[in-house]
């Protein structure tokens, strides 16, 4: 390896770091790339396989991996909702995190990441408390305990609108 591709890879290895929110030049926020959470690929995959079976195809085996991983890391799931209800419901949180924005004392503007979105998405159950979050998603820190506390409701009201549904 040439020291000019060393230098390359050690630059791009250095842009892409998560706790500082630097994923390179597909994530930067000019593109069209939408992160989603567990749940949301879960339904995703859920009605794409349901239109398999109406249609007599057969599911490839990485397709079935795929479903298997996302719906065991599904924290957000009831069977007996409905999946538009359940996209609904996904969609809702989605776009509360996202437009979600806190002012800091300098009065600089704050905003999740949609990496953080869907990551929060994925990682939090209802008694998960400020220091966990900011512990499994660094990048939160720049953010105080109260917005995080904040974050956190949205996504616990969502989860047990989800989980209690119908009981």
């Amino acid at each position: 390896m040439s020291s000019t591709e060393a230098t390359l890879n050690t630059a791009v290895t250095a842009v892409e770091n998560a706790a500082e929110l630097s994923f390179g030049a597909g994530f930067d926020g000019d593109s069209d790339i939408q992160i989603l959470s567990n749940a949301q690929v879960a339904v995703i995959l859920q009605m794409s396989a349901q239109n398999a079976l109406i249609r007599d195809e057969e599911l490839h085996d990485v397709y079935k991996k795929t479903q298997k991983y996302v719906e065991r890391y599904n924290t957000m799931k009831n069977p007996e909702k409905e999946h538009q209800e359940l996209v609904d419901e996904l969609d809702n949180l989605q776009g509360a995190l996202t437009t979600f924005r806190k002012e800091t004392e300098n009065g600089q503007e704050m905003e999740l990441h949609q990496f953080e979105v869907a990551a929060l998405m994925n990682l939090v159950a209802t008694d998960t408390m400020v220091e966990e979050a900011v512990a499994l998603i660094p990048s939160l820190s720049r953010f105080p305990e109260s917005a995080v506390d904040e974050i956190l409701d949205l996504i616990r009201n969502t989860m047990i609108r989800i989980v209690s549904y119908g009981s």
